[in-house]
């Protein structure tokens, strides 16, 4: 999957799409793609942070989140900018002002995200991290109620009701009785540092999308990506120089795990989605990559075996329908729409 023609055949694909005619089928079967690699690379996250990675029969050993956010963006530019130079280099071209316009892109929006989100994994479980993460669309409502671009309809405040709701009863906050009201208090411990994480994870996930759509109206989605890689791999090589990284005296089986990570969990799965896009509107792709929860909770479950609950997956289910509620654009009223779009 790492290999120069496998990742030029894709991101060639995704290029070229724009040129063809669309076709919704293949649209949501790229979108589902791009969700799958992103739920295996939860999955593949949560493993490593509990060392059940093996290669060749050995355990690697475990990386910690800051490693994990900083890898995956590091090789994916190192990837991305090189294939992008030499098959698309009207991508490369920005203007200086918008240069710094995409540094809080990468740091406040891409870094911060994946940091908590990789965090989140550690210290509880991808089926609570991922769940909560799916609440960005829910801040993105209330930024755009608080600055008057979108009203507090009855159908959006219900969206937000029911995603605190949902994010109660996916935690394990509250667990089934036998009698009414067949719901109480669980007793369950769960990491307070950890749901928090999946909290900013959000909040940071809801800044990349509100702040990246003044740069998509005049930028294509792999220039976006592109500068918010470059900014972000900037702020971590500040923050985690290279001798930091030396003196963890990583393996070559730890560094093979990143390189294949950064593949799967960024440049796989963003060729996929924006081919996707290409055949979809993005209210209908962003529908559609809800399968990435459902994806990576089945390969948690299958593959680590950390299973759920099922009031828990009744809460995932309710912050997923809440997610699709809040974006609804309201057809009575001509206001200002953000589609929340994928960035794990």
């Amino acid at each position: 999957m790492g290999s120069t023609s496998s990742s030029d055949t894709i991101l060639s694909a995704s290029a070229n799409f724009s040129n063809s005619k669309p076709h919704p089928v293949r649209g949501y079967l790229y979108i589902a793609a791009a969700t799958f690699f992103w739920g295996l690379s939860a999955t593949m996250g949560r493993a490593v942070f509990t060392g059940r990675i093996t290669i060749a029969g050995h355990f690697i050993g475990k990386i910690d989140p800051v490693m994990i956010a900083q890898g995956r963006t590091t090789i994916a530019l190192l990837v991305l900018g090189p294939f992008l130079l030499l098959k698309n280099r009207g991508a490369l071209k920005v203007t200086g002002a918008h240069l710094a316009q995409f540094f809080p892109l990468g740091v406040f929006g891409l870094a911060a995200s994946n940091y908590f989100y990789y965090l989140a994994i550690e210290r509880t479980s991808v089926a609570t991290a991922i769940v909560l993460q799916y609440v960005a669309p829910v801040w993105v409502l209330l930024y755009m109620v608080a600055r008057n671009l979108q009203r507090p309809t009855l159908q959006r405040v219900l969206g937000v009701v029911l995603a605190v709701a949902g994010c109660a009863l996916a935690v394990g906050l509250f667990a089934g009785r036998a009698g009414f009201p067949w719901l109480g208090l669980s007793g369950a411990h769960f990491s307070t540092v950890g749901v928090a994480a999946a909290e900013l994870a959000a909040i940071s996930f809801a800044f990349y999308n509100v702040y990246a759509q003044h740069l998509l109206q005049t930028y294509a989605r792999w220039t976006v990506l592109m500068y918010a890689l470059l900014w972000s791999a900037a702020f971590w090589i500040v923050v985690n120089p290279p001798w930091k990284i030396a003196a963890q005296h990583y393996t070559a089986g730890q560094w093979a795990f990143l390189a294949v990570f950064s593949m799967t969990s960024m440049l796989v799965p963003f060729s996929f989605y924006f081919a996707g896009l290409q055949h979809l509107d993005p209210t209908r792709a962003v529908v559609t990559s809800c399968l990435e929860p459902v994806f990576a909770i089945v390969l948690t479950a299958l593959l680590l075996g950390e299973g759920v609950s099922s009031i828990q997956v009744v809460g995932m289910v309710i912050v997923l329908a809440a997610t699709m509620l809040v974006q609804r654009p309201d057809r009575a009223h001509h206001e200002a729409t953000i589609t929340v779009e994928p960035i794990e």
